[in-house]
């Protein structure tokens, strides 16, 4: 089978997210041809220019299957195809919206759900990370719940010496924050507060934004707490690699967040109180203070999330759309995730 992953090109970093190619490689093991065409630009004309490139693409190339990261990315590969299928992943934002504040999405937020919901009718499959993205999909009968899932190899544990290669000093306790500080939804002004409320100068916040992937496994191993702060997400990647380093977390109860942290030691949720993150926030340090690590790790193969068992539902999904044997049919719920198991099909 062929598979091509149409997706943001858009980082300066890397032609496709670090997530969605681990995705693409384990397909591969799996006996999936993936290849990838990078969406570069935004705006109207942008996406327009991107389906005329993608259109010129695939007639040169052969490929039984289109996989779309994200509903703008949807809609290129529905304006190129040519007659191809094609399965598309909402991501978060697409699916949930993009907050300014605990209440109010932003204006591209609330025009991203409506092209969200008029890419539908002309997809073939639907793949939704969380179970709180389901009230944005209304063909509800080719919807699919399957989390973005972790490659184990490339977010290697890491011993002290990891930590004195980044310059952090023995005396400090580092909270880690990954995202744009200036993204609104991500909301970094919480764990500032957090911090500031602690009135402890041993703490110290590290903002790492837009890093390549290996800087970000460094000091996930690195940190002593990693926290997510965001009004709205689907399915974190982030608290899936981070306990994957098992780093403690705090993180806002969005998404799936707190059944993947389930009730994992040196793990927490929190609400968007800056007393309670506070709170949360010193649980943690405390549990890294005295333990050290976590056994996150080991919770994320638990869950089925990681890399291999996640692209065995997607291949059973390509097959399902292909009109071949059922695969492992993960079909559209409204009770959390069980990608160790099956879920039953929601009509």
């Amino acid at each position: 089978m062929k598979v091509l992953f149409v997706a943001s090109g858009n980082s300066r970093f890397y032609d496709i997210a670090p997530f969605i190619k681990s995705q693409g490689e384990a397909l591969l093991e799996e006996g999936v041809e993936v290849s990838y065409f990078s969406v570069r630009g935004k705006g109207a004309m942008h996406y327009i220019h991107n389906a005329l490139q993608l259109r010129k693409f695939l007639k040169k190339n052969d490929f039984d299957l289109i996989h779309a990261h994200y509903s703008l990315c949807g809609w290129v590969a529905v304006l190129a195809r040519p007659g191809l299928p094609v399965v598309l992943s909402l991501m978060g934002d697409d699916a949930r919206g993009s907050f300014i504040s605990r209440e109010q999405r932003s204006f591209r937020s609330r025009l991203l759900l409506l092209l969200t919901r008029s890419v539908q009718p002309f997809v073939d499959a639907i793949i939704y990370k969380a179970p709180n993205m389901l009230g944005a999909i209304h063909r509800r009968k080719i919807a699919y719940l399957v989390p973005n899932g972790v490659r184990l190899d490339q977010f290697q544990l890491m011993g002290e010496e990891n930590r004195r290669s980044l310059g952090m000093r023995p005396d400090k306790k580092y909270v880690l924050f990954l995202g744009n500080p200036k993204d609104l939804n991500k909301n970094i002004a919480l764990v500032r507060q957090a911090i500031g409320l602690l009135n402890r100068p041993d703490v110290e916040l590290v903002n790492i934004f837009d890093a390549d992937h290996d800087t970000v496994v460094k000091y996930m191993n690195a940190a002593d707490v990693f926290t997510l702060c965001s009004f709205s997400e689907g399915s974190p990647n982030v608290v899936k690699e981070a306990m994957t380093c098992n780093c403690p977390v705090v993180a806002t109860d969005v998404g799936d967040v707190a059944w993947v942290l389930g009730d994992t030691p040196g793990c927490f949720v929190s609400d968007h109180n800056p007393e309670n993150f506070a709170r949360q926030l010193s649980g943690a340090l405390a549990f890294s203070e005295s333990a050290g690590r976590t056994q996150g790790r080991k919770r994320i193969l638990e869950l089925g999330l990681d890399s291999v068992s996640i692209a065995q539902k997607l291949n059973g999904i390509y097959r399902d759309t292909l009109g071949g044997p059922p695969g492992n049919r993960v079909r559209a719920g409204t009770t959390a995730p069980q990608i160790g198991g099956q879920l039953q099909a929601v009509d």
